[in-house]
């Protein structure tokens, strides 16, 4: 193993064959889940290690909390091949998982089968299916509502929801880091995800027309954002195979915008997400009319190298 970097976070080496036998020997003083070292006259409990794959502007922000509640950090980074990693640590406090939401599906199918039951997942876009789909059964998910860019400090719309058997965990890590974090009952979770689902896709999409600010577009060009946000609704509606309260979340849809007026609505990833929503509504038969039109406006200002900023109706 080697340390890296000011904060202490450990990257984790193949393990050669004393290590693994170590491993399988166990450590001296292993008790449980934690090391126990003595320390005058008290004792000091050291976690079990939380391994983190991906270390993006997210995965370092968590691996921040994580290192200052006392758990030793795994970074998985490119490269890495997780499942030498898993040979050494078979069984991790916790598996944050923080790539990016294209990336997700190859990273879950490739996951050690011992770090399944200790994954947590944080993407935008996540509904159950993601996870059943690889057989994994009762992940603890976090609903980040922070953003954080690189060089600058967060910003925290409202605080970040979580939910699963590992909530509390994420709870303190948050909070260590100074993020406001609420944890949930596992029935709330769905309506939580889709919650932020609608958020987050109806101001990057229609920002793909409108440009701006949240505010802005909820202000200027809510008929689209409400034609946008009723379609995206139908489509998370028939990808969750549940029932969903609609009206509810428009009503949250409206809170959620106003709790950050001067979020940009259009982002780096708002073309992936169009074009994701659509393959979605394509292959359900679901009729799109206005996330069509907005994907004939992306397809217009691609063909001159750039997405402009309109004013007015927001018809596109």
């Amino acid at each position: 193993m080697q340390f890296n970097g000011a904060q202490g976070s450990i990257s984790a080496m193949p393990p050669s064959d004393t290590d693994r036998e170590r491993l399988q020997q166990g450590p001296p003083g292993l008790v449980g889940s934690h090391l126990t070292v003595q320390q005058q006259g008290g004792s000091l409990a050291v976690h079990q290690p939380v391994v983190i794959i991906g270390m993006g502007e997210l995965g370092d922000t968590f691996a921040r909390g994580f290192l200052r509640c006392g758990y030793p950090v795994y970074p998985i980074l490119r490269g890495t091949d997780p499942a030498a990693v898993a040979d050494l640590l078979p069984a991790p406090e916790l598996v944050l998982v923080a790539v990016a939401e294209k990336d997700l599906d190859p990273v879950l199918a490739a996951l050690p089968a011992s770090w399944r039951s200790h994954l947590a997942l944080l993407q935008n876009e996540l509904l159950p299916r993601d996870w059943e789909r690889h057989g994994i059964a009762e992940p603890t998910i976090a609903v980040v509502w922070f953003d954080k860019k690189k060089g600058r400090p967060f910003v925290a719309l409202q605080p970040t929801v979580v939910f699963g058997p590992k909530a509390e965990r994420i709870v303190r890590t948050l909070a260590a880091i100074e993020l406001p974090c609420q944890p949930v009952a596992a029935g709330q979770g769905l309506y939580e995800l889709v919650r932020k689902n609608l958020y987050i896709l109806t101001v990057n999409l229609c920002g793909i027309v409108t440009g701006g600010t949240a505010g802005e577009l909820w202000a200027d060009h809510r008929q689209l954002a409400l034609e946008a946000a009723q379609e995206i609704l139908v489509i998370q509606q028939h990808l969750a195979a549940e029932a969903l309260p609609r009206e509810r979340l428009l009503a949250s849809l409206a809170a959620d915008i106003a709790a950050d007026p001067q979020h940009i609505c259009r982002g780096r990833s708002a073309a992936e997400r169009l074009q994701r929503a659509l393959r979605h509504a394509e292959a359900a038969g679901i009729a799109t009319p206005r996330l069509r039109r907005i994907g004939g406006h992306a397809d217009a200002a691609a063909e001159t190298g750039s997405l402009r900023e309109t004013a007015g109706t927001g018809n596109p």
